[in-house]
């Protein structure tokens, strides 16, 4: 499996896991081409874990619900670590009045999809971003 799933300091249960590594690596090679290397190791923690990593490595003092590590040494492979909060997941399915599960998904979704080349700063990239977390979502679900 080219994907890994880890809980790190708070417990979710991920249904499927093969059909989503199986999705991810499809997703990988859509949008790039030459990949002979995939492995991505999402870890889902706590707002404080996450908030740790991101005031040490990013310098950024705020929560946030995802953040992605390109580790990878060469055009030919990609290797990523993925920080998913469940708490800010949680929270923004509340907000968002969506279901738990789309939105787990949909930031599992967006965490390749960085990796992938696709960024969310500026306006327009961000609308991107957002039309493909939802053709992902779309895809994966009616499978």
């Amino acid at each position: 499996m080219p994907s890994h799933f880890h809980n790190h300091d708070i417990e979710i249960k991920l249904k499927d896991k093969r059909k989503l590594s199986a999705f991810l690596e499809a997703l990988v090679h859509e949008h790039l081409e030459g990949i002979k290397k995939i492995s991505l190791n999402y870890i889902f923690c706590s707002d404080q874990h996450l908030l740790g990593i991101n005031q040490q490595f990013l310098q950024h003092d705020t929560f946030t619900d995802i953040i992605t590590f390109d580790l990878s040494e060469s055009e030919h492979e990609m290797i990523g670590e993925i920080y998913i909060s469940v708490d800010r997941i949680k929270e923004n399915a509340s907000i968002f009045k969506a279901d738990i599960n789309h939105e787990l998904h949909r930031v599992i979704f967006h965490g390749c999809l960085h990796l992938c080349g696709f960024g969310d700063k500026k306006s327009s990239d961000k609308i991107e971003m957002t039309a493909q977390e939802d053709t992902c979502l779309a895809n994966y679900f009616t499978q």
